[in-house]
């Protein structure tokens, strides 16, 4: 039986790209979902009806939210090229760095900037430094 992997996404989202990386990393092949956030589709609601928010991962039919969450789920369903380390220690740095590098560096990056010209771009790539 082949296997279901689709991925409700945008484009710019650090949050999907941390998961489009894993899927790569893995070798999983997936169909990708882009989303316009301010028109919903009814899948993704349906897949996603309490938050109502991107990245989804939906694996045979089963959706997967929040990309935390995906990344574990998916080194527990695909054993190939581990994602997080086994060590609870290890596993827990490896989190915390995932989720800093997806609220802080990647947010500066995308609003700070790749949407911003002169002295704001100047001041927001130093902030990105710090």
């Amino acid at each position: 039986m082949e296997e279901e992997v689709k991925l409700f996404r945008i484009w710019l989202s650090p949050y999907s790209l941390t998961v489009v990386c894993a899927l790569k990393l893995k070798g999983i092949a997936y169909e990708a979902i882009y989303e316009d956030l301010s028109n919903k589709s009814p899948s993704l609601v349906k897949h996603n009806h309490v938050h109502r928010k991107i990245p989804v991962l939906l694996h045979n039919g089963n959706p997967v939210c929040e990309s935390l969450f995906i990344l574990e789920y998916m080194d527990k369903t695909w054993k190939q090229t581990p994602l997080l380390a086994e060590d609870p220690h290890q596993k827990a740095m490896a989190r915390f760095w995932v989720r800093f590098g997806e609220d802080n560096v990647l947010r500066s990056i995308r609003f700070g900037v790749l949407l911003t010209e002169g002295k704001e771009q100047l001041e927001a790539t130093l902030i990105c430094k710090t």
